[in-house]
This record gives C-alpha cells, sequence and structure tokens, in this order.
C-alpha cells in the first residue's frame, strides 16, 4: 500500500516536467491555478514558483468521490498529485509553456490546504489597486513575475559575491544596533532596556565600521545590508533598505573603477545577456551640471544645455528680467528642443502654462522662450519678448544654442546650480513626453570631482555634500579654511540612465586631517570626541589610505528587470507613508513595554 501522498517526496518542479518523464509516474506539489471541465474529463494547472503543467483528471481512473471533489476545487487550493506523464494529445500542445508538450494523467490526489475567495486574481493581468496588493503581499508574490523578480535577484546576489571573492574580497557583517551618526537623514532609535535612558540607532550604512575594518587590515570589504533612514518617503525610497556596500584599503579611484565595472559587467552579461562597453564614460560634476544640469544625467538621449550668459551680456539684450540677473551675478541657461517650433503651443508656453509651471514648481524664476524662424538668408528669434533683442544679440544666442530654423529655445534665467537643476527636469519632462528616450540602453556614467561641501542658507552652514570623512582633493586642501565652496572632493557616484546607482569615495585616514574637515563642518572638538572619538582613536593607530562604495540593491535591480518601482523587487516594502499594510505597522505597544525601556509616548498623551 502506497504511503499518503501528504507524507511523500515530489519528484520535481511542476514547470520541470519535460517529455523525458514521459512514462514516469511522478509526485507533484503546489497551487491550483485554473481549472476546467472538457467534455466530463477535468483539467487543473498546477502552479508552483517554478511553473506550471497540465494534469487530467480523468473519471476513469479515479474513484467517483474522488473525481467529484476535484470538480469542487478552488483556485489557490494546495494539492498533491500523483500521475503518469504521457504526450498532450494532437492539437493540444501549448508551446507558450515550458511544459506545453506533456501532461499528467492522475491516479490520486491529496488536497493540502483549501483556500478562501481570492481578494484578487492571481495572475500577470491583475488590475487591482497597489494597496490591495500589498495588504495581501503573500497573495501577490505568488504571481509568477514577482515569484521571478525575488528569484533573479538572489541570483544577482550570487552573481555579485562570486564576482567579488574572485577579487580578492571577504564578506563581513557590522552592527545593526549601533550608535546615532549624522549621515543626513533621521536615524531610527532602539531604548536600550538594560542601559535607561540610553538608545541605540539603526545604521543608515556601515560606514564607519567598514572604515575600522580598513584599520583593522581586512584590506578589501563588503556586505550586502540591510540599511535604515527615517526620511521623508519619495517613489523610489524606502525607510529600510539593501545596499552593496564595499571598501578597500590602499585604492585609487581608477582602480575601484576598474573592479566595479567588472562586477557590472558580469551581472549584466548573466541576466541580461549584455555586454557592457568598459571602461564607463567619466565625467566631472560641473560637467554634468553643466551640460545636463544633473549629477546623475540621463544620457540616453542629447537635449544638452547651453550656457548662453556670454550672448546675451555682449550686448544687444534690453530684456530686463535677464539684465537685472546678470547684474546679480546669475547665469541664462538655455535648452534646444529641435523641431520644437511647432510642437508647442503658445498656451503650453505662457505664463502658467504647462512649461513654465513645470520649471516653477522644480526651483525657476520663470521661463522664457524662442521660437527660431527662417527670415530670407538668416534664422531669427520669434516670441513675445524678442523686440528686446537686436539682431547681433539674437544671432549669438543661435549661435551658441545651435538652434535651427523651426526649433525652440527654453531659457532659465537664475543662480547657476538652481538654473540648471529647472532646466535639466525640464529636459527630463521633454524627454519623456516627446519619446527621445530609448527603453532598451543602459548607459552608465562615473560623475568625479563632487563639491566637498555645500551651503544650507536655513542653518546658514555648510554640509557634507557625501559625509564628513571623504577625502578632499589633494590640490583643495588649502581652500578648506579660505574658500570652503570650491573645494572638490575625491568623490564619485555611478550613474545608470538619470539614477544615481552607487556613490563613494576616497576616505580621511589621518586624525589631523579629519579634525580639519569637521571644524569646517561646525564640528567642534568636544562634539568630534562624543560621536566620533572611536573612529579617531583608531586613526592614531596607523590606519591605512582607503576608499569604497556603495550600490543600492533595490534600485540595480529596479533598473535591471525594467520596473516601475522598487517596491516591484522588495518582497515585503512599505508605502510612501512608511506604513506595511499587511503587519499594520508601525503599531502602538502597551504601556507594559514602554515602561520596561524607560519611555513614555507623548503622542499618546496627546491623542
Amino acid at each position: 500500500m502506497l504511503a499518503p501522498l501528504e507524507s511523500q517526496r515530489r519528484s520535481c518542479y511542476c514547470g520541470d516536467v519535460r517529455t523525458g518523464h514521459i512514462g514516469q509516474q511522478i509526485i507533484l506539489k503546489g497551487w491550483v491555478q485554473n481549472h476546467r471541465d472538457h467534455g466530463g474529463v477535468y483539467f487543473v494547472d498546477l502552479r508552483d514558483r517554478s511553473g506550471l503543467v497540465q494534469v487530467v483528471f480523468d473519471p476513469e481512473e479515479l474513484p467517483a468521490e474522488a473525481f467529484e471533489r476535484a470538480t469542487r476545487l478552488h483556485y489557490e487550493d494546495v494539492l498533491a498529485v500523483r500521475g503518469t506523464v504521457r504526450h498532450r494529445p494532437e492539437g493540444t500542445v501549448n508551446p507558450r509553456l515550458k511544459t506545453g508538450e506533456v501532461e499528467v494523467l492522475l491516479s490520486d490526489y491529496a488536497i493540502l490546504s483549501e483556500s478562501a475567495p481570492l481578494p484578487f486574481p492571481i495572475d500577470e493581468f491583475t488590475q487591482s489597486a497597489e494597496d490591495l496588493r500589498l495588504r495581501y503581499r503573500y497573495l501577490d508574490l505568488r504571481r509568477p513575475r514577482m515569484q521571478q523578480t525575488l528569484i533573479e535577484r538572489a541570483r544577482v546576489n550570487g552573481i555579485i559575491r562570486r564576482a567579488l571573492d574572485a577579487e580578492g574580497f571577504i564578506e563581513i557583517e557590522t552592527p545593526v544596533l549601533t550608535r546615532s551618526t549624522p549621515e543626513g537623514a533621521r536615524d531610527f532609535l532602539v531604548p536600550s532596556r538594560l542601559n535607561p535612558g540610553t538608545f541605540y540607532a539603526l545604521p543608515q550604512s556601515p560606514q564607519l565600521f567598514k572604515q575600522l575594518l580598513m584599520v583593522a587590515g581586512m584590506d578589501r570589504y563588503y556586505q550586502i545590508v540591510r540599511c535604515f533612514r527615517d526620511e521623508d518617503l519619495r517613489a523610489n525610497r524606502q525607510p529600510e533598505f539593501t545596499q552593496l556596500d564595499i571598501e578597500m584599503a590602499f585604492v585609487t579611484p581608477d582602480e575601484l573603477f576598474e573592479i566595479m565595472e567588472r562586477m557590472l559587467t558580469a551581472v549584466f552579461r548573466d541576466v541580461k545577456g549584455i555586454d557592457l562597453k568598459t571602461p564607463f564614460d567619466r565625467m566631472t560634476y560641473a560637467e554634468a551640471m553643466n551640460r545636463y544640469g544633473s549629477d546623475k544625467p540621463d544620457r540616453r538621449f542629447k537635449l544638452e544645455l547651453h550656457d548662453i550668459t556670454a550672448a546675451v551680456r555682449a550686448g544687444g539684450c534690453e530684456f530686463k528680467v535677464f539684465v537685472d540677473l546678470l547684474g546679480q551675478g546669475g547665469v541664462l541657461r538655455a535648452l534646444v528642443v529641435p523641431g520644437g517650433g511647432e510642437k508647442f503651443s503658445n498656451t503650453q508656453l505662457k505664463p502658467g502654462g504647462e512649461l513654465p509651471t513645470f520649471a516653477e514648481r522644480h526651483g525657476a524664476r520663470g521661463l522664457a522662450w524662442f521660437r527660431t524662424v527662417q527670415d530670407d538668408s538668416a534664422v531669427r528669434l520669434e516670441s513675445s519678448i524678442s523686440k528686446f533683442f537686436d539682431a547681433a544679440c539674437q544671432a549669438r544666442i543661435i549661435e551658441a544654442t545651435g538652434a535651427g530654423a523651426g526649433d525652440l529655445i527654453l531659457i532659465v534665467a537664475d543662480q547657476p546650480i538652481a538654473s540648471a537643476q529647472a532646466l535639466g527636469q525640464l529636459r527630463l519632462k521633454l524627454g519623456r513626453d516627446l519619446g527621445l528616450i530609448p527603453n532598451d540602453e543602459f548607459n552608465f556614467c562615473w560623475i568625479t570631482d563632487f563639491p566637498l561641501l555645500e551651503w544650507n542658507a536655513d542653518e546658514k552652514r555648510w554640509f557634507s555634500m557625501h559625509h564628513p570623512f571623504t577625502m578632499p582633493h589633494p590640490e583643495d586642501w588649502d581652500k578648506l579654511e579660505s574658500d570652503p565652496g570650491a573645494v572638490r572632493s575625491l568623490a564619485y557616484d555611478l550613474a545608470l540612465n538619470g539614477e544615481e546607482l552607487g556613490g563613494g569615495s576616497i576616505r580621511i585616514h589621518r586624525r589631523d586631517l579629519q579634525e580639519r574637515a569637521f571644524r569646517a563642518l561646525g564640528i567642534g572638538e568636544d562634539e568630534a570626541r562624543m560621536k566620533f572619538g572611536f573612529l579617531m582613536d583608531a586613526f592614531q593607530y596607523g590606519a591605512p589610505p582607503h576608499g569604497g562604495i556603495a550600490f543600492g540593491m533595490d534600485r540595480l535591480m529596479r533598473l535591471l528587470l525594467g520596473l516601475d518601482s522598487i517596491r516591484d523587487v522588495i518582497a515585503f516594502p512599505k508605502t510612501q507613508t512608511g506604513a506595511c499594510l499587511m503587519t499594520s505597522a508601525p503599531a502602538e505597544v502597551d504601556e507594559a513595554q514602554l515602561r520596561e525601556l524607560s519611555i513614555r509616548s507623548t503622542a499618546r498623551k496627546e491623542k
């Protein structure tokens, strides 16, 4: 007598049944994807993570009671089946399925678990709202596309590990419970029960620990690590996320770039079948901002920015907005839309119209524009403000932008960074709206020579553009106290298709230099000692020069698989408000837990 199906090992996955199994009796276990009655013979598509296979319930092969019960199966019931693999009858082969040539003629089955009515269909065509799918995420993850995404993610992790192992890296875990340090976002705090009134912080990154590993002589470290940032969320941000964290001793930026390019080449070759062109292009931060209005430029399409400041300053312009702005040290940047003279109406271009409103929403004071018109043998500018520009000035603007007849010139007049960023955002919008961005291209570019510091007008002090452990450019150390805004850093980002895929830097490894950097940031000796004393102490004992980088794994997977949101590549993501709809986290805890931790909730008291 055969043992019950529930206790027997399955022979293979549903999606792995092939013609080589024909004639064999096998055991499969999975979910009911579909069921249908064809003239008294019952068919079930049985699915697991590998795919599905057709199972035939023939009344001549089963007891009457067992067959009748099979006709009452529900979608997503869990079955164990035993049967013989055979060819599908002629005319019923399904070439779209991996198992489309075979089927399993059932001899026995067991219902392992019954499913309640589903809140939404488990298929690739469901139009269910995302909130509903996140509420029942365990059902959403049964969809083949979602399962394949997580399988690919695990595969990418393996490729990365093998690539870095081959380069001599060691995978080392760093603490999750650590101390609060300023890294640009709020920390998630964890109260300590054993030390009342004190708190751990969840790490925003393993930054300090990986630097200490270099001091410890580990030489090459990596970790695929969970990180936490309590910040306002956007479409492609999560409060907890995964990054590939890397650090190396005695490394130059060039050496780091080469190793990272080899690693990414392996990923794209194995997953996408694409051989990336290396070395990746390189561009300084200043060049990226001047040409694309972004430090993570999308270079899959042209529409580059042009500086027309000199063309206007040379004379012949009486347009007060431009004249006043130039007197304040501002700049004039332009964007040329080929053939845009006919593509955009005056309604879209006038104040309050689509394009000016978009530019203002991204920081511009306004948006000026010209159409270029062929007039006899010359091209001239035409708009409501063209009368304020003489023919010579118009000619210089046309020459500076490279515009031809029928084009549209869009201009933002503002301070250098503001004008670049506003026009850079408008460039991306036009690229999307006009269908200029190819979907099948991966364009990598290293961005280098970032400013070390950026000025915060609200707090009236300098902040690190990356983090306070970034090495200033050797040529700019003497400007740190006298002209901090002009100091470049040995920081670098890797941009991919308009996204920051990863970022890092060469680090400061000497105590005296780190103290100078802290002073430039307004971090006094006592504060530095309190927050970073352990790092400063370590620098006294032979710290090697070192540097590293971190890649956002969620973002990498989204770009690699061409998905819209990083929530699509995370098993259990949060919403844009930081909530888990499935578990209802975050949630209140009872007073006893709070008392045990020696804390009191002021929000609860107000409520």
